[in-house]
């Protein structure tokens, strides 16, 4: 099947269209949503109208402020659907396994499993680039995440985008660097990717193998290196020589600054590794992953030389080299939160940093931005209840706690943590039965937990 464009769709879907995008447009979600869907139902190989659908599904998602077991809830909430949605597909009904996903789609448009499920009923509807679209909005969401990852990639690799399948695989093995299925998914997509650009229809005239010419692929070897735990300096060099032709060829291809500054790195050539990827922030004007390599690498090699200042028994030398790397750590992460001032991340350790160093009421102002980002809300949350807690506003600091809970359903660390905090409030407030109850919770569940027995022990006693 081929793209349905705005130009070519029935007039029923044109009006769904136009109507739904004005609802977008104007804010009314669940309005846009209704109209949209009922668009790529009657043109389901309309993808401007599914990217909307999306967005807006997304957008609205978001804004119920879901918590972290969220997706779990609407997973078992929706698994009948969901079954049913897998058995279509196995039985080769992939265009209705397409609908109900969508409709899942509907209740939770970041859900991975329905993403997953989404994907593969596209691909048994052959409607590849309706499942290409898809996976492609995911990744912008789970940048990190493996899984999603590889489908975006074997959908490229299906299309014959040979160039954006080796992209994200390059990007996957930066991530898992010793997994074998993905070493070896890169090789594939390498080779693919050479072979599209200047050998594989000579490859093909010839009834060559494609998996012939993989297995003798320079740049299969290079991989094979490149994934040794331990590489030899001759591996180092090949590879090093290797990634700088890449460089030349492609400049603005980031991925290659970093292999090279990665091999710099491992090679213990600190100094190489920052050229690199100084060179690499000059090309791609400020981006900020560059930027936090380059902060990582520095960070490595003062701890290179603390180490060999420490076998050396040079002690007085580390500990002044130690000093010194945390008060880089300070100054460069001030320097780049000044930089992306919207990157929620950086606000969050930033206010860690600046309340780790006393500098409480200016790490507040940093917590109550990153809060607003669903990934950073249950620190940002926990971090503000400690630093009102220090200045003595215990009404606050008992609220920024309590708003944290609804986001903690399993007793781990940070829960027991909130808990506790909130009991020590709670007694500063006087409110002594309310803080044995907090504290009874932590006991229950782990009786070594900082001083938790002596509190217990003491609130009984009163």
């Amino acid at each position: 099947m081929a793209e349905i464009t705005l130009e070519k769709a029935s007039p029923k879907a044109k009006t769904l269209f136009n109507k739904g995008f004005s609802a977008f447009e104007r804010g009314n979600l669940d309005v846009a949503i209704d109209l949209l869907f009922q668009c790529v139902e009657t043109e389901p190989e309309f993808l401007k109208a599914r990217r909307f659908l999306r967005g807006a599904e997304i957008q609205l998602f978001k804004q119920k402020k879901p918590g972290a077991m969220t997706h779990h809830l609407i997973f078992a909430k929706n698994l009948p659907a969901y079954g049913k949605g897998k058995m279509l597909l196995k039985n080769g009904k992939g265009v209705e396994a397409l609908l109900v996903a969508e409709k899942l789609l509907r209740q939770d448009p970041l859900n991975l499993e329905f993403i997953k499920l989404f994907a593969d009923a596209a691909e048994g509807a052959s409607m590849p680039d309706v499942a290409t679209q898809t996976l492609e909005i995911a990744k912008d969401h789970y940048p990190d995440n493996i899984q999603i990852g590889r489908l975006l990639g074997e959908s490229y690799q299906r299309a014959g985008k040979n160039k954006q399948a080796r992209d994200i695989f390059e990007r996957l093995s930066e991530l898992a660097p010793n997994d074998p299925t993905i070493i070896s998914d890169l090789k594939n997509a390498m080779a693919m990717d050479s072979m599209s650009r200047d050998g594989w229809q000579d490859a093909k005239d010839k009834g060559g193998n494609y998996r012939e010419l993989i297995k003798d692929s320079k740049e299969a070897a290079l991989l094979e290196q490149e994934a040794k735990s331990v590489k030899t300096e001759n591996d180092v060099k090949d590879l090093v020589a290797e990634t700088l032709i890449k460089i030349e060829a492609e400049p603005n291809n980031m991925n290659y600054y970093r292999s090279l500054a990665r091999l710099y790195a491992q090679d213990k050539k600190f100094d190489d590794a920052i050229g690199v990827l100084t060179k690499a922030l000059e090309v791609a004007k400020g981006d900020p992953e560059i930027d936090t390599s380059l902060s990582a690498t520095r960070s490595q090699k003062l701890d290179h030389e603390i180490a060999t200042l420490r076998e050396a028994g040079d002690n007085e030398g580390a500990d002044a080299k130690e000093a010194e790397k945390l008060q880089f750590l300070f100054d460069d992460l001030q320097a780049r939160v000044g930089r992306y001032p919207n990157d929620p991340k950086l606000r969050y350790d930033w206010g860690v940093m600046l309340y780790e160093n006393e500098y409480v009421t200016e790490s507040i102002g940093q917590f109550q931005v990153s809060q607003k980002n669903p990934r950073y809300r249950t620190g940002s949350f926990y971090y503000l209840g400690l630093a009102f807690k220090q200045k003595g506003q215990y009404d606050m600091a008992k609220e920024q706690f309590e708003k944290t809970l609804p986001d903690l359903p399993t007793m781990d660390l940070m829960k027991k943590n909130v808990l506790y905090e909130l009991g020590e409030v709670l007694e500063l407030m006087g409110q002594h039965e309310k803080a044995l109850d907090s504290y009874k919770q932590v006991y229950q569940a782990d009786i070594s937990f900082r001083d938790v027995t002596s509190k217990i022990e003491a609130g009984y006693k009163k």
